[in-house]
């Protein structure tokens, strides 16, 4: 006697098919993700987005009702959109653009390393409070590169977090001690810029 074959899947059938075994392996990676921890987030590369993405986490933060502290090594000459928002929430995030523009702009690396140190200790100062759910240390990256400050300390600090405080990191060529410690990396690849087009930095893209 002929055992009768199924009919083959398909359309949405077959579609319904895959997901459920999509879902399925989906739960069984989840199953042993159940812990919480303070992350240390690194957001680099050439491409744009670094600390776009990275003020997006601080919203997102912020809309869970969690204290934020944000530092910007070099921006801070600029006059940017994301502090006038943040303005709306001062119960919830400190702000601090500390910086005096790129170093190009300030051509006096005396000044550069005093201003790392200042903006450095305010991190610092955040990370220690437990009252700061997440800091961004905006461009820190960037005055390790040039060696305003001491690798070995900027990682003591952070491996010293408290251990459900998120730290952010952003900018270009974070080393790769940094990486190394850090949870999570995204590396941003620039694929076209308008800038190489003439188009200068504009209000709510760059700023």
């Amino acid at each position: 006697m002929d055992v009768e074959q199924a009919e083959p899947l398909t359309g949405d059938a077959r579609h319904n098919e895959k997901m459920k075994k999509k879902q399925a392996a989906h739960d069984k990676i989840m199953a042993d993700k159940t812990r919480n921890k303070g992350l240390l987030i690194v957001h680099t590369g050439k491409g744009k987005g670094k600390t776009s993405a990275a003020l997006g986490m601080v919203t997102r933060a912020i809309g869970h009702g969690m204290k934020v502290g944000v530092v910007q090594f070099v921006k801070g000459a600029w006059e940017t959109g994301e502090k006038k928002v943040f303005d709306a929430f001062p119960d919830l995030i400190e702000f601090k653009p500390m910086g005096e523009g790129f170093t190009w702009d300030t051509q006096d690396r005396a000044a550069d390393i005093a201003s790392a140190r200042k903006a450095w200790d305010e991190v610092k100062r955040m990370i220690a409070d437990p009252s700061y759910a997440m800091v961004l240390a905006d461009e820190l990256n960037i005055v390790l590169r040039y060696d305003y400050l001491p690798l070995d300390e900027v990682l003591a600090v952070l491996a010293a977090k408290p251990e459900m405080t998120h730290v952010i990191v952003t900018g270009r060529n974070a080393p790769d001690a940094l990486i190394d410690a850090a949870d999570l990396v995204t590396e941003m690849t620039m694929v076209k810029h308008p800038f190489r087009s003439g188009v200068k930095a504009q209000a709510g893209i760059e700023y």
